[in-house]
């Protein structure tokens, strides 16, 4: 039977109010020339606006793949598109009114917020788990669309994970929680320097000391960068017959895969180690080169031909033909 070609339609509609709310984070940008924690006021807002983009949209589509349990699949992504708007209207409230949105307790109405910033993400996560788990038990005929697919929302998961880090109390706060001396925040995304200090261009990210920003974002776009190496590898097949081979792109991508859970890994380290992403130190940069000379070795083994390679190029990745019923 002919799978089914509709992507979720609330999923659409969130990516489109997202990508209308990162234009007016942008105008809020030109115009707000107000500073929270060190950056402009309506840069959260921006990245989150982006960030939440990019992700329905892939929801979007993963969950048109979803063959089982399809009432359950629609009413759980449904769910995740409402958290996803409770939590931008949070960080869009806090911004206009000119304070932060996370970690900030310092008031009964910040707190109160922040613990809806708190539910909210906890039911994303969850409802991101299942969407996961039910995709995994997808079956996709195509090794590289397959690999793709189960690599990027399982480290996309694990990366959401990752910003729990963030909401752990720092030394300081926790040794002046409940004293005059309690600043009126919990957690922080900055390691070994204070949150607001030097950051890089637009993303933010601490120049001086490590930002727990950084895993978590590299974690939650693999969801799109993986599968965007399928695509790459399908237009290239066009050129190279190597990699029409079905097995060759599968194996490649599961060396891109396990590339990317090792960057993941290793950026996360160096956040922890309170590292900055453009200073790393000796032993990160071994770790990085021992990274890359084992990628480097996977990719040769990977392009190995096997039996028979088709004499016309693949399928696109995205071609629904390329998945089943389980």
């Amino acid at each position: 039977m002919r799978p089914d070609h509709t992507w979720h339609r609330p999923m659409l509609a969130c990516a489109g109010l997202m990508l209308v709310m990162s234009v007016a984070s942008a105008v809020g940008l030109l115009v707000d020339d107000r500073l929270v924690a060190g950056a402009p006021a309506w840069l959260k807002p921006f990245k989150f606006a982006v960030s939440f983009t990019v992700y329905a949209f892939s929801w979007a589509w993963l969950v048109s793949l979803l063959r089982t349990r399809r009432r359950l699949v629609h009413t759980i992504s449904t769910l995740v598109v409402v958290v996803i708007l409770v939590e931008y209207a949070v960080i869009t409230l806090q911004a206009a009114r000119g304070t932060r949105s996370h970690f900030n307790v310092a008031t009964p109405l910040d707190k109160a917020l922040f613990s809806v910033m708190g539910v909210s993400i906890t039911a994303l996560w969850t409802g991101t788990l299942v969407l996961t788990l039910f995709l995994l038990r997808t079956r996709i005929d195509d090794a590289a669309n397959r690999w793709g697919v189960r690599f990027g929302a399982v480290l996309s998961l694990i990366g959401l994970a990752l910003g729990g880090l963030m909401v752990v109390p720092t030394p300081h706060q926790a040794a002046t929680l409940g004293t005059d001396a309690f600043d009126g925040l919990i957690g922080a995304h900055s390691v070994g320097v204070p949150d607001g200090g030097p950051g890089l261009p637009l993303t933010g990210w601490s120049t001086v000391g490590g930002d727990l920003r950084i895993p978590h974002f590299v974690g939650m776009h693999a969801l799109q960068a993986l599968p965007l190496v399928v695509v790459i590898l399908v237009l290239l097949s066009r050129r190279y017959a190597r990699l029409r081979d079905d097995a060759v792109r599968g194996r490649l991508v599961i060396v891109a895969g396990l590339a990317y859970a090792g960057a993941l890994a290793l950026v996360t380290w160096q956040a922890l180690r309170g590292q900055p992403l453009i200073a790393p130190d000796g032993l990160t940069l071994t770790a990085l080169g021992g990274l890359v000379v084992a990628t480097a070795l996977g990719t040769v083994r990977a392009l190995r031909p096997t039996a028979s390679v088709p004499s016309s190029p693949p399928a696109h990745p995205v071609d629904q033909e390329a998945f089943s019923r389980p």
